[in-house]
């Protein structure tokens, strides 16, 4: 899968037609372009890192075992606290994430928050949607189908920090400098 810059200007062209300002996000704030590009390519690495997978599926939930007749209430409780604490452990594993929770797990890091996130997100439904020519094609769906690779996220990663680098705003210091 290749994303041309004529693919990338018709993605631009689809920001222009929003009803909202695709830079600003959540906090009211405008993000420049650099640091949603920072928060893509910091996703991108943590896929090559863990792995990338299509679909996420929640670990298979452990049995609670059953306390001994005799067993304390005490007992109990740490038998219960021992299971909490196994069950996160799963859902917090460094297995393979899909895109949507790689770029998740960049919020509250150097590279990112979640305005970056949201605004990164977006910039990808709208390279799926100058991609597909779908106006209602969205990301998380198109990275969940049957023939998707880690290649073609790699590849879409990059565009939409290319993206982001190109059409987005400069931050306070870019415009004073």
């Amino acid at each position: 899968m290749a994303i041309t810059t004529e693919t990338l200007e018709k993605a631009a062209q689809l920001a222009r037609d929003l009803h909202s300002p695709l830079w600003i996000s959540h906090s009211g704030e405008q993000s420049p372009g650099e640091s949603v590009a920072r928060h893509l390519d910091a996703t991108g690495v943590l896929l090559d890192t863990v792995g990338w997978t299509r679909t996420w599926t929640k670990p298979s939930p452990g049995r609670l075992p059953l306390p001994d007749a005799g067993a304390s209430a005490e007992d109990m409780l740490r038998m219960l606290l021992a299971y909490l604490r196994e069950e996160d452990e799963e859902l917090r594993s460094d297995g393979p994430l899909t895109a949507v929770d790689a770029l998740a797990h960049i919020d509250g890091t150097e590279h990112g928050d979640t305005d970056t996130r949201s605004i990164a997100l977006e910039v990808l439904t709208l390279l799926v949607r100058a991609l597909t020519g779908q106006a209602d094609a969205h990301f998380a769906p198109w990275e969940e189908r049957l023939h998707r690779t880690h290649e073609d996220i790699t590849v879409i990663l990059a565009a939409g920090a290319r993206f982001a680098r190109t059409y987005g705003p400069a931050s306070a210091s870019d415009r004073a400098a």
